[in-house]
């Protein structure tokens, strides 16, 4: 079994970050990270663009921030919710069964989709991955968590029980 990982949060972000916009996570509950953040080295390198946290088909999706639903739709064979923020920034969301459409304005928290059972990066399990671009640059979601940072990633470690302790 491959070790969870659960993100644990310390001070939050100064008021003069480098971003000036916070998101809350686009799930409710306990973030279970199943694939971390990896930027890529050029524009159309590789790398993963976003992060994917543990799902169940039917979970509400919410809205890391305000903003305007700017995509809401299939690409290929799954759902993806984009909403653009005041702030510069786009969040993705996928795979969803959208519940928005195109120029919906959405609040933070709002739910916006349900977690689909289409395979997506986590294949055969489910998770929503969570994709943040400023611009053409994808940043690391999990940075711009408002309350949350430095983020340090802690595995899980299930040790085995002989009974009572």
């Amino acid at each position: 079994r491959i070790p969870q990982l659960v993100v644990v949060g310390a001070a939050s972000v100064p008021a003069n970050s480098p971003y000036d916009a916070r998101l809350d996570p686009p799930v409710a509950g306990v973030l279970r990270l199943v694939n971390r953040f990896y930027a890529p080295g050029s524009q159309w390198g590789a790398g993963h663009r976003g992060v994917d946290l543990e799902a169940a088909v039917g979970m509400e999706v919410l809205a890391p921030a305000g903003g305007t639903v700017s995509f809401s739709g299939g690409v290929v064979d799954r759902g993806i919710v984009t909403i653009t923020h005041p702030s510069g920034l786009r969040s993705s969301l996928e795979p969803v069964e959208p519940l928005v459409r195109i120029g919906d304005r959405v609040t933070v928290g709002q739910v916006v989709g349900l977690a689909s059972a289409v395979p997506g990066h986590c294949a055969p399990a489910v998770c929503l991955h969570w994709g943040v671009r400023r611009g053409t640059t994808y940043l690391d979601p999990l940075s711009l968590l408002r309350g949350y940072g430095p983020i340090v990633l802690l595995p899980t470690v299930l040790l085995p029980t002989d009974g009572p302790s």
